[in-house]
């Protein structure tokens, strides 16, 4: 039934999928925030949470960098360009501990580095 309602451009299926990534998206903020709002954590709850932002980014940028799309599976130097911004990114936020420099560093770096290999 999806596929062919897909297949057909049909509206409503369209409007549902929008409608139900949206609760997808929503309730996963929404629950943790209703649930944690009047509690007193602890300490060290607190101390652990400041770490998992930079977890997920790392995790997700090691992926992109390191693991090939074709098998899924680590290649060391299998993305040269992605590597180097890598590596640009991680002085040039070393030293201005700016997102945004280090955002267009990477993209501008990668961009020339793409050129060249």
């Amino acid at each position: 039934m999806f596929v062919l309602a897909a297949a057909n451009h049909d509206i409503k299926f369209h409007l549902m999928i929008i409608v139900l990534g949206g609760i997808a998206a929503f309730l996963p903020r929404y629950i943790p925030l209703r649930i944690f709002t009047n509690r007193d954590l602890p300490e060290w709850f607190n101390e652990w949470m400041k770490y998992v932002p930079v977890c997920l980014f790392t995790s997700l940028v090691v992926k992109g960098i390191f693991i090939t799309g074709e098998s899924y599976r680590f290649a060391l130097l299998a993305h040269p360009a992605q590597i180097i911004a890598a590596l640009f990114v991680i002085v040039i936020a070393y030293l201005t501990r700016s997102m945004s420099m280090s955002v267009v560093t990477g993209l501008v770096v990668v961009f020339l580095a793409s050129l060249f290999l």
